[in-house]
Parts: structure tokens; sequence; C-alpha cells
């Protein structure tokens, strides 16, 4: 078994790397840091989920859910599937935690949590669209309803995903560029 600061290396993705470098920390503390910064992320996503879930719930209940026609109905359907497998998703870290927590696995825990929490908020967004378009309908005519949910879905679309990704590709082309400069810099002294 290696010793502490010896442990197999664990990337952003639980592939082998090399911890973080800047922050001074081997792969099991980043694994910890990581763990911690994501279980922040889910407390916040799934109280929102927790409250949409339990509006979709409460919807069937009440005296104007009868007067839904069978397209309404059907989105209804589906956007509490949509919830219900959101839930699972956010909800998986914290069980699939649980259930190797002991075990030496922190980094491949941190990256599975990591991907189940991806999958929790394309469905999160898939839900929220969904009760977008359902609500809308029933207070708007159907072709507006749709038009104004595809601009919430667009909008989601950039501040949850367009907006983040463009930021992550900023930073890694701007660290390989620092990387670069490093390795040439080293390359040159070295002659």
């Amino acid at each position: 078994m290696p010793e502490r600061g010896q442990e197999q290396r664990q990337g952003r993705d639980g592939d082998s790397g090399d911890g973080d470098e800047e922050r001074g920390e081997n792969a099991l503390e980043q694994a910890d840091r990581r763990w911690t910064e994501l279980l922040q992320e889910l407390r916040v996503a799934q109280t929102g989920v927790q409250i949409l879930f339990g509006f979709l719930l409460a919807v069937v209940f009440q005296p104007r859910f009868a007067m839904l026609g069978d397209v309404d109905r059907a989105i209804y359907v589906i956007t509490v599937l949509l919830g219900a497998a959101t839930v699972g998703a956010l909800v998986g870290p914290v069980s699939f935690h649980r259930l190797v927590a002991g075990r030496r696995r922190k980094p491949e825990t941190v990256a599975w949590a990591s991907r189940m929490t991806i999958v929790g908020i394309v469905l999160l967004y898939l839900t929220m669209a969904s009760a977008c378009l359902l609500i809308l309908r029933v207070v708007l005519p159907d072709t507006l309803a749709l038009v104004l949910m595809v601009v919430m879905a667009l909008w989601f679309a950039l501040w949850w995903f367009a907006v983040p990704l463009w930021a992550r590709q900023r930073v890694t082309r701007a660290s390989g560029t620092s990387r670069e400069s490093r390795v040439t810099k080293g390359n040159t002294e070295s002659r």
C-alpha cells in the first residue's frame, strides 16, 4: 500500500493524473476537496428539484387537472417521470458514496458522483422545459406556449451548459499555453 502522497493520482474524470500541483494537493486531498465542492452543488440542486417534484406531485390533485386534455396529461406524465429520474440522479452520488465509503475509493467516487450530477443536471433541464411547457399550455395558446418554452430552454442551456463549457475551454486552452511556455522555457534553460 502506498504511503501518503504516493497514492495513485486521479485526474478530473478519475483517470490517472497528478492531483492539483498549484494547490499543493495530492490526489486524495484533491478528491476530498472536490467531494466537498460537489456536495455543496448537490445541496443547491436537490433543494430546487425537491420543490419542483413536490409541485408536480401536487398538481394531479388540483380540481383543474381534470380539465386537461390528452396532450397536456401526456406532458404531465413525462414531466413527472423526468422529475423522478432527476431526483434519482442527484441523490445517486450520496448513495454511491455511502455504499463505497471506507474502501479507499474517494477519487473514483468523486468521478462517478460528478458524472451522476451531470446526468441529473441534464434531466433537470429536460424537467424544467417540460414543466414550463405544461404550465404555459394551460394559460396561453399552444403555439405561444411552445415558443416561450423553447426560449426558456435556450436560456437555461446558455447558463447551465454553454457558458460553463466555454469557460472550461478557455481555462483549458490557457493552462495548455502556460504549460507549453514552461516546457519551452525549461528546454531553453537546459541548453
